[in-house]
């Protein structure tokens, strides 16, 4: 008898993915909306996490769905001066949505490829017009007002970026897999381990607060950097509760605790270690020198420009927002996979990001305004992109205040037990 064919995405994984997303992820509320993005690809998990959003007592499942093609489309036949224009309309929508209580859940799987030949320039345009236009929804999820969750799907042309030399069948169950096995969505309860995951987060994220380090330096090669920490700076990791009350896991999969750098303390060298792959380009061997807070010199080995157009975003797009701790023996880098996708390659190293901080890192953030975030140090922009730093020879040493040095990370790995 012929074998059956199988399909190379597995249907019970999908479906745990799916409701973890809604438990674990959001920890949705019942009489809460969702707003869901997501590639026109990803339906088959779109449908599953509205079958456990509904079933979770969730009021209204509202899609938006995006098609690789449509922007190629763009990008080859609109007139030259659309390229400096986003839809304002949708993006206050979501923000309105938000005010109003409504949860947040991003579903990416997008090419990362997408946009590698295509005018560098139109394309930095059309990202800076959707900054500006996302700002007011942005700012509701940066703050942490709202429940929000991002996941991935295993898109055909992501599969080919990852597993180049793989049939596209094969290709697309192996990021499946992949996939399943960083969320955890690979076990029969995957809920139930990520409460023991976010727990062992948090007493990583309780001793950071306890030392209260003034700084942390990071040395290893190519970099030599020392970051400033904010004012009341507090750490976070694992799942944590938004402003409207409900603990959520922002991001499925994470390794990393975090915290809220100061924009203008930041002195040295940082070079990444892994790839950036930031809106259809692909970035390597980025090397960067900070002075006062800010990138002073920039360079690349590929992509150099799209690097230096997204430290041209804003004022404050060439200083830190974020500084996150991740060991080198975490799931996804001893998978020894590049993702080419931020939400898993920021969960194989140590990272910083330029842009944006998160209030919610802060003491009191909830409750601060951004004049009171600035004063703590806080950065503001349009963007926030990480960018990974750390790495199997990465030693850390927390500052404290009164300039004594305490042990965080050797060798790659947390030197505290």
């Amino acid at each position: 008898m012929q074998e059956e064919h199988k399909q190379p995405i597995n249907a019970v994984k999908l479906d745990r993915l799916a409701l973890l997303a809604v438990k674990t992820g959001l920890g949705l509320r019942k009489g809460q909306d969702i707003v869901l993005t997501a590639p026109v690809e990803a339906l088959p998990l779109v449908r599953r996490i509205a079958y456990h959003a509904y079933q979770a007592g969730a009021k209204l499942v509202t899609p938006l769905l995006a098609d690789e093609e449509l922007l190629l489309l763009r990008l080859a036949n609109a007139p030259e001066e659309s390229f400096d224009h986003a839809a304002a309309w949708l993006y206050q929508g979501m923000a309105s949505a938000y005010a109003g209580g409504a949860a947040r859940l991003a579903i990416v799987g997008e090419n990362p490829l997408l946009l590698a030949h295509e005018d560098s320039a139109r394309v930095a345009r059309l990202n800076k017009a959707a900054s500006v236009a996302y700002k007011p929804a942005l700012e509701k999820i940066s703050g942490f007002d709202i429940n929000w969750n991002i996941i991935a799907y295993p898109c055909r042309a992501w599969a080919a970026a990852v597993f180049p030399h793989l049939a596209a069948d094969e290709a697309v169950h192996r990021l499946a897999e992949a996939i399943f096995a960083a969320a955890r969505a690979d076990k029969a309860d995957p809920v139930a381990v990520w409460a023991e995951h976010n727990a062992a987060l948090k007493r990583r994220s309780v001793w950071l607060d306890e030392e209260n380090f003034a700084a942390l330096h990071f040395k290893s090669r190519g970099t030599d950097l020392t970051i400033g920490l904010a004012e009341g700076h507090k750490w976070s990791g694992g799942a944590g509760k938004a402003k409207n009350g409900v603990i959520c896991n922002p991001n499925i999969p994470t390794e990393e605790v975090f915290t809220t750098p100061h924009a203008y303390k930041v002195e040295g060298i940082a070079q990444s270690t892994k790839p950036l792959a930031h809106q259809g380009t692909l970035i390597e061997n980025i090397r960067v020198r900070f002075a006062g807070g800010q990138i002073i010199e920039a360079k690349a080995d590929k992509g150099e420009a799209v690097f230096n157009r997204i430290l041209e975003s804003d004022a404050g797009a060439r200083r830190l927002g974020e500084v996150a701790l991740v060991p080198h023996s975490s799931p996804i880098s001893a998978s020894g996979l590049l993702f080419y996708n931020t939400l898993f390659d920021e969960n194989a190293a140590c990272h910083i990001a330029l842009g944006q901080c998160y209030s919610k890192c802060l003491s009191g953030g909830a409750d601060l305004s951004k004049a009171e975030i600035a004063a703590c140090g806080g950065n503001s922009s349009l963007i926030h992109v990480d960018w990974m730093i750390g790495g199997a020879d990465t030693d850390i040493d927390g500052i404290k205040q009164d300039g004594s040095r305490v042990p965080v990370f050797r060798r790659g790995e947390w030197a505290a037990a």
